[in-house]
């Protein structure tokens, strides 16, 4: 796109369907790097990435000419496809719907390190908590009963 100037910088959070602990420590760092492929294979840039047991968080510098959407779902449905196909967990989904927050680039170290440190952050907050804290920090209004299923 001749003209277009951007930097979109956002954080992408989506969680295992039925939260459970489905994503295993044996085989996160190759899930990491498959859905980093996806990332790529999308023009897109991954700035950081944690697979959590039971949810994910990827921080990526998005180009205009894509729609998160559209970028969310093509990671949903490869990753899904690929833990299966691997037979690490069968049945394996991602639940219905994701977060997108978006940060300027003097936040970018913050939100890596923040990624990064994930099983250290969740010692301290849950899921739930995280989640709501980031839609009341980003005042983004929601309904309850929109919410991943959480369990804790």
């Amino acid at each position: 796109m001749a003209n277009t100037f951007t930097q979109l910088n956002v954080q992408i959070v989506f969680a295992v369907q039925g939260r459970k602990n489905f994503v295993k420590e044996s085989f996160r760092e190759e899930l990491q790097k498959y859905m980093t492929g996806i990332v790529t294979r999308n023009k897109q840039k991954l700035l950081a990435i944690y697979c959590m047991p039971d949810h994910t968080h990827l921080f990526v510098r998005m180009e205009p000419d894509l729609a998160i959407s559209d970028l969310v779902r093509d990671i949903k449905a490869g990753s899904s496809s690929f833990i299966k196909d691997k037979g690490w967990c069968k049945p394996f989904a991602w639940q219905r719907g994701f977060g997108a927050f978006s940060y300027s680039k003097s936040q970018t170290n913050r939100v890596v390190n923040y990624i990064l440190n994930q099983p250290e952050h969740h010692r301290k907050r849950t899921f739930r908590e995280e989640y709501v804290k980031f839609l009341e920090a980003f005042e983004i209004e929601y309904d309850q009963k929109y919410l991943f299923e959480f369990y804790d």
